[in-house]
């Protein structure tokens, strides 16, 4: 490689990092007095020796270029306030091979340092133009067709490439579970979107591969191999040597990947297309032949910093700048065309021109499109709802032969057996749901074979095998990973998480993750799912706060997720339906809080009277979102709950009623998000006393919303109380009592109301 020009002297210091990298490369082609071999035909290597032909070289450094002025162009006009995202990908050009070596089909999630890898997978399909697409990303415009001009994504549908937001890891689970739904797709007949051979890609930077979220995708997919199942993932780290400020010790990438067994391990030079190229063919071939999870280890450097607001002379040195400066993967890229004889300086100075007026009139463009000027216009992708179409799949009921198969004749339908508790018609909703929908998957821990902790599960791996229903490693992150990954393929995963409590360890799967793709791809992309959670108190002592877990509010808070939280079998049965419904038609991420403690509760008020039994709902049958359930007329007190309060709340009004000669109403939200205000307020018109039953917490519970909405709805002068949780994690024992409400806590509340 020739030399580069004398280091920028110490007087330059305060000089725009961005512009000194642009004079750097104009004055390396400038001064450039080597020899030229003779021009390369297009199919000859570029190199001696080298994997790359001419032809691939001239798009790769294109790309590589498009890339840089992009960057380029985002420091400039920032200070405009016509672009909105600065972290560049300069340096990280050399991920531009990835894109070239694998296909359009190939999901790909990626580092948000990708400019050189979509400016290539661009070339994959005619008419695209990844310049002006981006630009209208870079600018928040309506136009932009990735994510509509809510975030500055590396996305596109048509070359599948999944959007992803500044993600530190987070995104690795899913892109594993999507290299196992690829080979899971067939194992169960369903047809893929995309070819059965494909692989899936997820790029990320070496700082980020120490993150908890990265080590626990590494572990998973190497017990995925080590049983000999194909994982077709290619993780791709890029390492640059530094994250933000916090530089990574020389050799740790290596060292700690190179000898992983079942992770199998590739380095590749990403500075010199030339020397990488073949190396990268070698790590994308073997994934896609071995089917196993394969890491390559791509060389990069970060150049510019790490975003447009990081002035790195402000911590680093001159000289370490210098350096890292002349490491600039596309100084290599102009030698390796300027000593093969592929381009002269002109020709490379006049594209390097070209590149930069394009991104600049792209730009310029972009900036005069509209932006999201509306709250409806914002909001529109993170939660569709169609309420008919739900319904009416919901409802859809073509499937009696396969359910006879399942339970073993049509004397033993559900629906045709005396009344059950919680636990049994969750089960035969769930046997239900897999007749009707063949690509549905049940995993979690201890689901198969066993059941579940609580039996929810029983049969189901019996009925329809161990392609269907299967137990997973104890990772709930892997878990929701897999999740979303077999959603991305198509499929309609059931995951189980085994306790709300351990819904914690992985909540990022769902919030930043799951929850959040349907809004920043414009609802192009979805991963519809599931997700059932053994949840709440009242476990007579038993577990702890480990397994009497009431923090409903870290499910609350999540954009576009919906809670449903049955308290008898028959509601159960029907939200199921609905919530099966909702994921398949508009592609929502559903939760379905599973009260334990009325898993097997068959009394309501004494011993022996089997109220809380409920019979079998007919598959016709299904519950819309938000519809909640009301037992009794009275006026004198409206008792607003859900889950475990219902029973609590009806053997309270009885008492209450009793005493003071009110009559009870007693209202069971069923959905918690989200809470249906209107509903709410309905129920609250006429009441002359409110009390609120919640088990979460006094200060993050559902009590806050119900109160809002009653307030809003004009009706906050009526005499409410509120029994809560109390704000301390649940004892065992004894003590777990003092905590969560309780008969006696709702009654005398009612008597505090009486002398109001």
């Amino acid at each position: 490689m020739s030399a580069l020009p004398n280091p920028i002297p110490a007087r330059m210091k305060g000089v725009n990092r961005a512009e000194i990298c642009d004079v750097n490369f104009q004055e390396f082609v400038r001064n450039w007095g080597g020899h030229a071999d003779a021009k390369p035909s297009p199919d000859e290597a570029i190199v001696d020796g080298s994997a790359l032909d001419a032809r691939g070289f001239r798009d790769l450094f294109a790309s590589q270029l498009i890339s840089r002025h992009l960057d380029l162009m985002a420091r400039v006009l920032r200070v405009q306030n016509k672009v909105f995202y600065t972290i560049g990908s300069s340096g990280h050009e050399g991920n531009a091979m990835v894109a070239r070596l694998t296909r359009h089909t190939d999901p790909a999630f990626l580092h948000y340092r990708s400019g050189g890898f979509m400016a290539e997978r661009f070339r994959k399909l005619p008419g695209m133009d990844p310049i002006m697409d981006s630009a209208l990303s870079f600018a928040a415009s309506k136009d932009d067709p990735a994510s509509g001009g809510r975030h500055k994504v590396w996305g596109s549908k048509p070359l599948w490439v999944l959007p992803q937001t500044s993600t530190i890891a987070s995104h690795l689970p899913k892109a594993l579970g999507t290299a196992i739904a690829i080979e899971q797709a067939r194992r169960i007949g369903h047809q893929l979107p995309i070819p059965d051979d494909s692989i899936a890609i997820c790029s990320f930077g070496d700082a980020s591969s120490n993150h908890a979220t990265a080590q626990t995708a590494f572990n998973a997919a190497a017990w995925t191999a080590y049983q000999k199942l194909p994982a077709p993932v290619l993780f791709v780290c890029e390492d640059n040597g530094i994250g933000i400020s916090v530089k990574t010790p020389t050799g740790w990438v290596a060292q700690n990947f190179r000898d992983r067994k079942d992770l199998d391990y590739f380095y590749a030079d990403g500075l010199d297309l030339a020397e990488g190229y073949g190396q990268v063919q070698a790590a994308v071939e073997h994934c896609r032949r071995t089917r196993r999870p394969t890491f390559l280890h791509l060389r990069t450097t970060r150049i510019m910093g790490h975003a447009g607001t990081d002035f790195e002379i402000e911590w680093r040195s001159i000289e370490e700048l210098c350096a890292v400066e002349a490491s600039d993967p596309l100084l290599r890229s102009a030698a390796i065309a300027l000593e093969s004889g592929l381009m002269s300086k002109d020709e490379i100075l006049a594209l390097y021109e070209d590149t930069r007026k394009k991104c600049f009139a792209a730009a310029e463009d972009a900036d005069s499109r509209p932006r999201l000027d509306s709250l409806k216009d914002v909001m529109a992708p993170l939660a569709p709802y169609t309420p008919d179409k739900v319904l009416a799949e919901a409802t859809r009921y073509d499937y009696a032969d396969k359910r006879v198969a399942a339970f073993g004749s049509e004397a033993k339908l559900p629906e045709k057996q005396p009344a059950k508790h919680l636990a049994i018609q969750i089960n035969q909703a769930l046997h239900d749901l897999f007749c009707k929908y063949p690509e549905a998957l049940l995993f979690g821990e201890d689901v198969a074979q066993k059941g579940g902790v609580y039996t929810v599960t029983k049969g189901l791996h019996k009925a329809f095998g161990n392609k269907r229903v299967f137990n997973t490693l104890l990772d709930e992150t892997i878990i929701l990973g897999l999740a979303q990954g077999y959603a991305n393929m198509g499929m309609l995963p059931l995951p189980e998480i085994q306790y709300l409590a351990y819904f914690h360890n992985a909540c990022d799967q769902i919030r930043g993750e799951a929850a959040s793709l349907q809004f920043f791809s414009n609802n192009q992309y979805r991963n519809p799912m599931l997700m059932r959670i053994a949840s709440l108190g009242y476990q007579r002592g038993f577990g702890g706060h480990f397994h009497n877990d009431n923090s409903i509010t870290a499910l609350r808070d999540i954009p576009g997720l919906v809670v449903g939280c049955p308290s008898r079998g028959d509601d159960a049965a029907t939200m199921l339906r609905t919530l099966a419904a909702l994921a398949k038609v508009d592609g929502r991420v559903c939760a379905f809080l599973e009260p334990i403690a009325l898993y097997m509760t068959k009394d309501l008020y004494e011993a022996g009277d089997g109220q809380w039994l409920t019979e079998y709902p007919t598959p016709d049958q299904a519950m819309t979102i938000g519809e909640g359930r009301v037992y009794g007329e009275g006026d004198d007190l409206v008792i607003f709950t859900f889950g475990n309060g219902v029973p609590m709340s009806l053997r309270a009004a009885r008492a209450v009623e009793k005493k003071h000669g009110w009559k009870v109403r007693v209202v069971d939200l069923r959905w918690l998000v989200p809470l249906n205000d209107a509903f709410i307020r309905e129920q609250a018109k006429n009441a002359k006393h409110i009390l609120i039953v919640d088990e979460g917490r006094r200060s993050a519970g559902v009590g806050e919303g119900i109160i809002t909405a009653i307030v809003e709805g004009g009706y906050g002068a009526r005499p409410f109380k509120r029994v809560v949780g109390a704000d301390t994690f649940t004892p065992l024992a004894g003590a777990a009592f003092l905590v969560i409400p309780s008969d006696e806590e709702i009654i005398a509340a009612a008597d505090e109301l009486a002398k109001a």
